[in-house]
């Protein structure tokens, strides 16, 4: 009986290559089992092989997306595999988006049945959940051995194509997909019974549950604007040239602090925007079109405010997790308190 093949990917810390001064590693496929495919081969037993792993360092991924993933999507090709596993990832941000990105190409691509893995927290899971089943693992590869059993029994049943039940059965996140199923007891029954147990406070899993929105009050008004120190934020992707920390122009994980300090307009010749959702060449021309520094700079010389902070904060909008954007917010919060500032304007594209 032949056995069943699965091709495996991992970032360039997993694969044992090296950590960030190798993040703009290539992709490359080697046919071996290579670091926590260790771990999958073992559970996975006789009957499975990985033959192949696949590596691209994260930063490279994340700065050629296209390019990279339709050069993986063909590396997987040629060895026709019955499932392709990615990671899993746990907390790692980057990590966690290209084992989605290349798991939702595969599977619509090739139909190939795939599996990743990663913290809830992770941006990752975020955005892809609904699209790919992601093994629910811990923030760290510390807890590489309690997801080893969930990984080999959801890899065992997409090769042989067993049905595969719901998240909290098998262990995955949380799609929002919904499926027909015969209860054992009708609606108004199952309402009832929650109800009663709602009102004695004892714990209930209800049949619809709701999604958690974040209630965020507002801030207080500035109260004195002619003394007020201001900052601006934005999401339209306006860094220095060279893009010196790598944010991704989509996806983003990261956020760039960047000096005005003497500047009293933002030069082409010092700055451009990597976003990949608008067209750009109107800001590259004129990256005041984003970051309004001549207009805040002549505001401030009129003394229509305090002083503007002499450092400006960036990202990228475009598809990134929510998660992602609420951590770039509690960090630049926290730079803002320790730096005095009252007011913040957070510039759109």
């Amino acid at each position: 009986m032949a056995k069943y093949r699965i091709v495996h990917y991992l970032n360039q810390f997993f694969a044992g290559i090296g950590g960030e001064d190798k993040a703009d590693y290539q992709p490359e496929v080697r046919e071996e089992i290579i670091g926590p495919g260790q771990a999958l081969a073992s559970g996975l037993g006789e009957d499975y092989e990985i033959v192949a792993t696949v590596i691209c360092g994260d930063n490279y991924f994340g700065e050629n997306l296209d390019a990279a993933t339709d050069t993986i999507v063909e590396m997987v090709k040629k060895y026709e595999p019955d499932v392709f596993v990615a990671g899993p990832a746990f907390n790692a941000g980057r990590y966690g988006v290209a084992c989605g990105t290349i798991c939702k190409a595969i599977e619509e691509r090739l139909g190939i049945p795939v599996l990743s893995g990663m913290y809830i927290e992770n941006p990752g899971a975020d955005m892809f959940k609904k699209d790919v089943i992601l093994v629910e693992t811990g923030n760290s590869a510390a807890t590489m051995r309690k997801a080893v059993p969930k990984f080999v029994n959801l890899i065992q049943k997409m090769a042989t194509g067993e049905e595969i039940l719901g998240p909290k059965i098998e262990g995955y996140l949380e799609r929002g997909i919904r499926v027909n199923y015969f209860a054992e007891e009708r609606g108004a029954t199952r309402g009832m019974n929650m109800l009663i147990k709602k009102m004695a406070g004892e714990p209930f899993e209800t049949d619809l549950p709701m999604p958690k929105f974040d209630r965020v009050p507002p801030a207080e008004p500035i109260k004195d604007i002619k003394h007020a120190k201001i900052a601006l934020v934005t999401s339209g992707g306006i860094v220095p040239q060279g893009n010196p920390d790598h944010i991704e122009s989509s996806n983003a994980t990261k956020f760039g602090t960047y000096s005005i300090e003497g500047m009293d307009s933002m030069s082409p010749d010092d700055f451009t925007t990597i976003h990949g959702g608008y067209d750009r060449q109107f800001v590259m021309a004129n990256p005041n079109l984003v970051v309004p520094l001549d207009v805040m700079r002549e505001l401030e010389k009129a003394g229509e405010f305090g002083e503007l902070l002499n450092y400006f904060c960036t990202t990228t909008g475009t598809g990134t997790a929510t998660g992602s954007a609420a951590k770039f917010g509690d960090a630049i919060g926290q730079k803002f308190i320790e730096d005095h500032v009252d007011g913040v304007i957070l510039v759109s594209t």
